[in-house]
């Protein structure tokens, strides 16, 4: 068959595939699979850290938010919690802490005013 002036030979198009020996190509699916599993393995142990650092972050904060509205439910019974106190007067000494109140972490106390 001739196009565009060539002669064109009848088969197949593309490369020829090369004979590869049969047990190489099973150990290379093998040695594949495995590595995937590896990844697969400490993508799922990252994730779980990940998750597991998350929810001591929500509980610190869930505990940081009910220390607060105790101090608001002080503040509206006319007690202002001695940790204020502490904190606008600047003293650094640690005070009896009463009914479960703590100051935070960071030490700033951040008030909204409804």
């Amino acid at each position: 068959m001739m196009v565009g002036g060539k002669v064109k030979k009848p088969g197949k198009r593309g490369r020829k595939p090369a004979k590869i020996d049969l047990k190489a190509k099973l150990e290379r699916s093998r040695q594949s699979a495995r590595e995937c599993r590896a990844r697969k393995k400490l993508r799922y142990q990252y994730l779980e850290e990940l998750v597991s650092s998350k929810e001591r972050a929500i509980c610190a904060l869930r505990e940081e938010l009910e220390m607060y509205k105790q101090w608001c439910i002080a503040m509206d019974q006319g007690k202002i919690p001695s940790e204020i106190k502490a904190l606008l007067t600047g003293d650094d000494q640690k005070t009896p802490q009463s009914t479960s109140t703590k100051t935070p972490k960071n030490g700033n106390i951040t008030m909204i005013l409804l």
